[in-house]
């Protein structure tokens, strides 16, 4: 039943191409007042950029108009508020599809566009300011695919207030969705940071949908019925405290371990989480256990924010292909290594014979051996292996010479190598660049069923941004007495992703008290020197104690991250399973304490 006390959000979809049941599920019964749609990853953007050029009326999330379309009649008849930044880089063409959806169903909708993201028009303004990357420190690239702020909720609120029913953005901060519905609710003040705060933690649960009900947990054996896990629901009071929850009747599993490790994914500084609104602090955060598949979060807060937007545009670098072919039998590895390094010695000498260059970059991996993901510690003698190369070059015509000299292999190589993938086409390789860029050069507006551009007026901050310094933990006891050597996944659950080039990885104490361990044995120093074989940069740590938490952040660890990257893993999701195996030393009156793990 619906409460003028409570704002209750779903979380709809993580990504463009997330499943459909989503929707479906948190409309039936009385479930949410308001729905979310996050579209949008860092290079997303750069593919709807590719798509309007070729076509003026695409450049958008389809998948929006796709699942919402047949059920317009629904949503109007339950008062249900649709918010999505689904507009990507055409959100007018996006919002006239629906209305073309919703006239021809006879539904009276109200769908307002916000702009003001897209920055490729003043490209050569900001050039002129010599900006240069926020982490490389390189000068902006000559030509750009794509270049958007990532705005913040207040112009959602204006949108809200102007009677949207539908409100569809381009790129906004992902979090921004549901604090611009909880600000229109509860009437939240501009510098009522606290609960900014607090409504971004909301957002940032539910942008990523699954993954906040049992999605990627650590403890995957406990997570009921994936074929239909639940989609989130946030039940939020206008202190800023919520209950995170999901459908009755549907899978997963929503625990203070599992909303904990969502809590922090990819978060960097959880004392300084920068959003356009506001500065978040997340380090005296907590979560309880009020009932089964229910959670109460609260303890977030919040500073005023910076005065500029982060700005990320995408740049074509060249072309990539990869391939791959299983291998089996004795000294399955070995025969893998000749086998790359054989089938890239022939065919860099077929391309120079053809008068291109040599390849960009090369990445040969293993699957299987464990030596790309575990380096010096991966188990010997696997008896069946994935070999999986990968290359880029300026010039797609080049990569077409691997996608044909693969397959040839098959007959001159190793016994045993089969499973070939098939003749793989060369993608694009899109590089992303971000800075800061000031937000009183971005001009905001709404858009509506007239098409008229009404510009939009923010209210200024309060005070000025000053980082904070967060809570730490205080009196960690050594550890004394005789120790026993046990998996750090006996002590602790882990999540990791990635914000380009970086990785980002959380571990969360199974219970207070082994956070003493982690404190102790999981530095800083100890992590950078297992992931030696993957992080060329540094790793540094942050504390979490409200939820016994510890935030690591490695950079330049990906490869280059995201589609510029070769490996297999380009986006850090194995980073936290990897580090898992790490094994610590626990007191032996622990023993009885730790997680028995998976039941074999």
């Amino acid at each position: 039943m619906k409460s003028n006390d409570v704002l209750r959000i779903g979380g709809a979809s993580a990504f463009w191409g997330d499943s459909s049941q989503g929707i479906r599920q948190l409309l039936d019964g009385d479930q949410v007042d308001v729905l979310v749609f996050d579209y949008l990853a860092e290079l997303t953007l750069s593919i709807m950029a590719s798509a309007r050029a070729r076509d003026p009326d695409k450049g958008y999330a389809t998948d929006f108009v796709t699942a919402v379309g047949p059920l317009l009649q629904e949503i109007k008849s339950k008062n249900i508020r649709l918010l999505s930044n689904a507009g990507g880089m055409n959100a007018r063409a996006c919002a006239q599809a629906l209305r073309a959806i919703a006239e021809k169903a006879g539904v009276a909708l109200k769908i307002v566009v916000v702009e003001g993201d897209d920055l490729i028009p003043v490209q050569e303004e900001i050039r002129a300011e010599g900006v240069t990357e926020m982490f490389s420190e390189e000068a902006l690239p000559a030509e750009l695919t794509s270049l958007n702020a990532y705005l913040g909720a207040f112009p959602i609120v204006r949108a809200i207030e102007s009677g949207a029913d539908i409100v569809i953005t381009g790129r906004c901060a992902d979090s921004a969705l549901a604090l611009g519905a909880l600000i229109h609710k509860f009437g939240w003040l501009p510098d009522d940071y606290d609960r900014l705060a607090a409504g971004s933690l909301v957002g940032h649960l539910l942008e990523c949908t699954t993954q906040a009900t049992g999605g990627l947990f650590t403890d995957w054996w406990r997570v009921s019925d994936w074929e239909n896990v639940g989609f989130p629901i946030a039940e939020c009071s206008s202190d800023g405290s919520f209950m995170l929850t999901k459908p009755q009747s549907t899978g997963g599993l929503i625990s203070r371990l599992s909303a904990a490790e969502q809590t922090l994914y990819e978060v960097t500084d959880p004392a300084n989480y920068l959003l356009p609104d506001v500065a978040c602090d997340f380090t005296a955060v907590t979560i309880e256990q009020v009932d089964a598949d229910r959670v109460r979060i609260a303890g977030a807060r919040g500073g005023p924010p910076t005065d500029t937007y982060k700005v990320s545009g995408t740049w074509l670098d060249g072309y990539r292909l990869s391939s791959t072919l299983t291998i089996v039998g004795d000294h399955a590895v070995d025969k893998a290594k000749r086998l790359s390094a054989a089938i890239l010695g022939r065919t860099a000498k077929l391309m120079n014979d053809a008068g291109f260059d040599d390849y960009k970059d090369t990445c040969c991996e293993i699957l299987g051996s464990e030596l790309g993901s575990y380096g010096a510690v991966a188990k010997p003698d696997a008896r069946e292996v994935v070999l999986r190369i990968a290359v880029r070059h300026d010039k797609a015509e080049a990569l077409h010479i691997l996608s044909r000299e693969i397959a040839p292999f098959g007959t001159s190589a190793a016994a045993g190598t089969t499973g070939f993938s098939g003749r793989q086409k060369p993608s694009a390789v899109f590089r992303l660049f971000s800075f800061l860029w000031p937000k009183s050069r971005v001009p905001i507006s709404l858009v509506g069923t007239d098409g008229v551009s009404i510009p939009v007026s923010l209210p200024a901050p309060k005070g000025i941004y000053e980082k904070a310094n967060g809570d730490v933990y205080h009196d960690i006891d050594a550890l004394n007495g005789e120790v026993r050597t046990v998996p750090l996944s006996s002590i602790a659950v882990a999540r990791s992703g990635d914000k380009g080039d970086v990785a980002h990885l959380c571990l969360i104490a199974r219970k207070p008290m082994f956070a003493a361990c982690i404190d102790q044995q999981m530095t800083a120093a100890a992590v950078k020197k297992y992931f030696e074989h993957l992080v060329d940069g540094t790793v540094t740590r942050y504390d979490v104690p409200g939820i016994s938490a510890y935030n690591y952040i490695m950079t330049r660890a990906l490869g280059g991250g995201g589609a510029a990257s070769l490996r297999n893993d380009p986006l850090g999701k194995t980073f936290g399973q990897i580090l898992l195996s790490h094994p610590v030393q626990v007191p032996e009156s622990w023993l009885p304490e730790l997680d028995s793990g998976y039941p074999n």
